[in-house]
Formats: structure tokens, sequence, C-alpha cells
């Protein structure tokens, strides 16, 4: 059982082929730890890209929601072995299931869906991630100049001194970017995927 990751660029005559550059980001050597087969460009302005690891993908897919420019497609499932060293030559359900999330992301308030064959985990592991889209799409960039140093693990009051701002002006905005819900927005849809993982 394995995570397979199809995303495709929105608004691609506006802004340019972003793909390079999204590439050169999702593949670089930091998230190297659960990337089975590394993000490759399948057609268009299409990126597609095969981990094992439940937090890894989870990672991957609300950096890509932050980014606000991608339709983001999760498949959950099973794929031929072995698997072959090139992305694109990938086969299974994990790759159908991808390709149906992401036609169904186009459609989506949210921009991004998940399809696999156990269609209940499937469908919690989406509704947890567009409540997490739906608080990250309303962080200010004060709002994300906190999470982002919290998550590097920083204290309320080294981030205050960084940010030449009180330790309650920290937490106001902490509150204010939904820092909190975020954090456990992540460990639940984590917990998700991890059964799927446990289960195969």
């Amino acid at each position: 059982m394995v995570f397979v990751l199809t995303v495709d660029q929105r608004g691609s005559r506006i802004s340019g082929d972003l793909v390079p550059e999204l590439l050169n980001h999702l593949n670089r050597r930091p998230r190297r730890r659960g990337l089975l087969r590394k993000f490759e460009r399948t057609a268009g302005d299409e990126v597609q890209g095969v981990l094992s690891e439940a937090k890894a993908t989870i990672d991957v897919i609300l950096d890509l929601l932050r980014r606000d420019s991608w339709y983001v497609g999760l498949g959950i499932g099973d794929v031929f072995d072995p698997l072959p060293r090139s992305t694109r030559a990938g086969n299974g359900d994990a790759f159908v299931f991808a390709r149906d999330a992401v036609t169904k992301a186009k459609s989506s308030p949210h921009h991004v869906n998940v399809c696999g064959s156990d269609e209940q985990v499937a469908d919690q592991v989406e509704t947890v991630l567009w409540l997490m889209a739906s608080v990250l799409r309303r962080r200010s960039d004060r709002g994300w100049a906190v999470a982002d140093l919290l998550a590097e693990g920083l204290t309320r009051r080294e981030i205050g001194v960084k940010l030449g701002i009180s330790q309650s002006a920290v937490t106001q905005r902490a509150q204010a970017a939904g820092v909190a819900e975020e954090q456990r927005g992540r460990l639940l849809a984590t917990e998700l995927l991890a059964r799927v993982e446990v289960a195969a």
C-alpha cells in the first residue's frame, strides 16, 4: 500500500510554468524521507510522486496547499511490483485513484481530494485536509511567520525577540493563524493514513 500524489497546476496560462520550481522543491534532499519515487512531470503542467510514509505524504500535501497554485489528488492503494525507476511508468490502483482524485480536485472548493481502496479512510483524510485548507487559506503573512518559527522549534519568547514583538503578540498571532488547529489536523491526518500503512 503506497500513496501516490498527482498534482496539476492551476491557472498556468496566467502564472506561467511553475513545474520546474516545484519539482526542485519537492525532490530536494530534506524531502527524500518517505519518497519511493521522485516527483516527475507526467504531462503538461502535471507532476506525480510516490510516497511510502503517512507523515511525509501529509507534509507534502500541506506544502502544496500553502502554495495555493495546485490541484492535489491523493491516491491510496497498491501498485504493481517492482516499481519502475520512473514515476511516469508506474501502474496500479494507487495511480488510478490519484488520477480520479486530482480530477475531482478541479471542482472542489479546497482543490484537494483523496481516493482509495478504503473509501471510509479516504473520506476521513479528505475531510481533515479540507478543514486544514480553510485554515491555511485565511492565514496572513504575519501568521505564517509565527507558524514557521514555531515549526522550527523556537519558543514564543524567542520568536518575539526575532520578530520584535511581545510574547503575548506572538500568542495572539499564533491563535489567529490557527497554529494549534493545523498541528492537530496534521496529527489526525497522519494517524488516519498510518492505519492504512499498518493494515497493508
